[in-house]
C-alpha cells in the first residue's frame, strides 16, 4: 500500500509556480463564473452583498467554481506545454 502511494507520488507532473499569467487566468475564470451566476433563478436568496445583485452564498460559490475552473485551465495548459 505504501509503495503504491509512493509510486503514484513520484509520477506527478511538475506544476507551475505562481506568475502573473496564472493570476490572470484564474481571475478571468472567476469573473466568467461570476457572470454565469447572474443567470441563476434566484441569485438573491440569503444575505445580500452591497453593490452586487447576488447573495453572499452565490458570490462565494461563483468564486470557488471560478478557481476550480482556473486551476484546471492552468494545469491543462502546463500539461500541453503552453504555460
Amino acid at each position: 500500500m505504501i509503495t503504491s502511494l509512493l509510486a503514484a507520488a513520484a509520477s506527478v507532473p511538475v506544476t507551475p509556480e505562481w506568475s502573473p499569467t496564472v493570476a490572470i487566468i484564474i481571475s478571468a475564470s472567476s469573473v466568467v463564473a461570476l457572470l454565469l451566476t447572474l443567470k441563476i433563478d434566484q441569485p438573491q436568496v440569503g444575505p445580500k452583498l452591497p453593490g452586487l445583485p447576488l447573495s453572499l452564498g452565490a458570490f462565494i460559490g461563483a468564486m470557488a467554481f471560478g478557481h476550480v475552473i482556473g486551476i484546471g485551465i492552468v494545469l491543462g495548459l502546463t500539461n500541453i506545454g503552453r504555460l
